[in-house]
């Protein structure tokens, strides 16, 4: 039988992908065309949202904030969207700071950035707690995304693999995999070095890393990390297994 793509090929979404076939606990996959990660969907064309339809896509969770959302909304036809809202602090900041003037380096860039991972881990738990929860009901097939799918959604991959039994390599193999699929919108000449531009809209090891870290020295592990922040104990795990790997 012919693997998926893992990758849509959308037009209009050009980091929606799929988190299936990667090894997880015990020895099994994760299920395919069950788990969707992605860039904002707002600019999907017809053809996307016929293929949208034939996965039987029915769930759309969306972490951006609220101007992201009311500047970019979308709706998609059979689908029930619903808002995670995690505000791009940090990122918004080192916009401000370009655009008073702050010649910002790629160095202080990564900085931003990693500051941005490690605020996931304690000030928005509850965000990802709540996306938890969702995949726990049903598993019907579903997308998380933000506005370019790569750092808020890129961390929600992340915890799901992980809870599930990816390993950390794998894990860190598809958050890199942005870096393949995801088309840099584009930026009004001079408002930053090419470099600096390069660091905000694509991804690093030193991003995820810099969030697990905190994971580790916070909470002894992601495991503990699921149960005490996320509310993802044995039994949640044991179900998330049920729903999402391969039998």
């Amino acid at each position: 039988m012919q693997t998926p793509t893992r990758s849509l090929n959308l037009i209009g979404a050009t980091n929606f992908r799929d988190l299936g076939g990667y090894a997880a606990q015990g020895g099994r996959a994760v299920r395919w065309r069950k788990l969707f990660r992605s860039d904002h969907l707002a600019a999907l064309t017809p053809e996307d949202l016929a293929t949208l339809a034939k996965l039987g896509l029915s769930r759309a969770y969306d972490f951006r904030g609220v101007a992201e959302r009311a500047a970019v909304p979308y709706a998609l036809p059979g689908v029930a969207s619903y808002s995670l809202s995690i505000e791009p602090t940090v990122v918004q900041r080192m916009k401000d700071l370009l655009e008073a003037g702050h010649k910002l380096t790629a160095q202080e860039t990564v900085g931003l950035m990693q500051q941005t991972y490690r605020a996931f881990v304690h000030d928005n738990s509850h965000r990802f707690a709540e996306l938890f929860a969702q995949l726990l009901d049903n598993d019907t097939p579903l997308v998380f995304h933000c506005t370019a799918g790569k750092d808020r959604t890129g961390f929600a991959a992340a915890l799901i693999l992980l809870a599930l039994g990816v390993s950390r390599p794998v894990v860190m193999q598809d958050y890199l995999l942005t870096n393949d699929f995801f088309r840099m919108p584009h930026s009004p000449p001079g408002l930053a070095p090419q470099e600096v531009l390069d660091v905000l809209w694509r991804v690093q090891e030193d991003f995820l890393d810099a969030a697990l870290q905190v994971v580790e020295h916070d909470y002894g592990g992601v495991q503990q990390y699921l149960v005490k922040q996320l509310g993802v104990g044995p039994t949640e795990q044991a179900r998330l297994e049920a729903l999402y790997l391969q039998a």
